[in-house]
């Protein structure tokens, strides 16, 4: 059996605190932890979109909460990709750090009350299982992902799972611009 995708997910949670501490304590580390903070936040998000979200929907109910996790997820990208291309040295990177940190300590605050909880409760322990490799490969296989560089179908993922309607026929650019509307 391999490890509940609640309990992965809520790891990198932790991480992502971690990393957080550790850039606001230790400045002269922040060229070193702010590749790796895009890069875990980045995956995370991508296999939360392909893997988890669209099951949350249709498994365990939480279609509203999923569509506003997706907008958080598309508000701390375009944060992050701001981050990454601040000079960590200047006072700038100081109140985008903290923008980030609040919107995605909201964002998991609210995941970690809603949809992970009905997760555990209405899927059970061999699908929770399941989805836990689906998210670990998928987490994988986007670590090298940049934010604000997803391919057209992770937008048309990201527009189903904010319940954006008529995302098949819009080109990437639109995607991405009605994403950040939303």
């Amino acid at each position: 059996m391999g490890a509940d995708v609640v309990d992965l997910i809520m790891q990198d949670h932790r991480e992502v605190e971690r990393l957080f501490a550790e850039l606001k304590q230790s400045p002269e580390k922040r060229p070193l932890l702010v590749p790796v903070l895009s890069a875990l936040l980045t995956a995370h998000s991508r296999a939360e979109e392909a893997e988890v979200y669209p099951v949350a929907k249709a498994e365990a109910g939480e279609t509203e909460e999923v569509e506003h996790s997706q907008r958080e997820h598309a508000q701390a990208e375009q944060l992050l990709a701001k981050l990454v291309g601040t000079d960590p040295e200047t006072p700038e990177f100081d109140e985008v750090l903290t923008e980030l940190e609040e919107a995605v300590t909201h964002h998991v605050e609210e995941e970690e009350t809603t949809v992970l909880p009905r997760m555990r409760e209405q899927l059970d322990e061999d699908r929770r299982a399941e989805l836990g490799r689906a998210f670990a490969t998928s987490r994988a296989d986007h670590l090298g992902d940049r934010p604000g560089q997803a391919s057209a179908a992770e937008l048309r993922t990201q527009a189903r799972n904010a319940g954006l309607t008529g995302a098949s026929g819009m080109t990437k650019k639109e995607l991405a611009e009605q994403l950040m509307r939303s």
